[in-house]
């Protein structure tokens, strides 16, 4: 069960990153994947990825949450990166919500 303020976990942590971004790269991990740019960032996030996969393959529920939280936190930073936040994200979730998945991906022409 999720902590009662949880809701806004990821506003908290996306503003954490943004506040981080700019920081000095020797004293901020965000920073520091920011001052490397895209390739560092979406590198961690593939590294994250197979581990949340792994994870899952595993079936450990608490480390499958580890996992996501760590894929999780670089997909904030790709998206701070690009001057968008979680708020994006849940809109386009909103939007897509009610609409089948194959629907939705026949719309993007993919």
């Amino acid at each position: 069960m999720a902590d009662p303020g949880s809701e806004d976990v990821l506003a908290r942590v996306a503003a954490a990153i943004a506040a981080r971004a700019g920081a000095d790269p020797t004293e901020s991990y965000v920073a520091s994947l920011f001052a490397k740019g895209d390739d560092a960032i979406l590198k961690k996030i593939g590294e994250e990825a197979t581990e949340t996969v792994l994870a899952a393959k595993d079936g450990d529920p608490r480390r499958i949450a580890s996992e996501v939280a760590d894929l999780w936190f670089h997909c904030l930073v790709l998206l701070a990166r690009h001057g968008l936040g979680p708020a994006d994200v849940l809109a386009e979730l909103a939007r897509r919500e009610g609409t089948s998945g194959h629907a939705e991906k026949a719309a993007r022409g993919r």
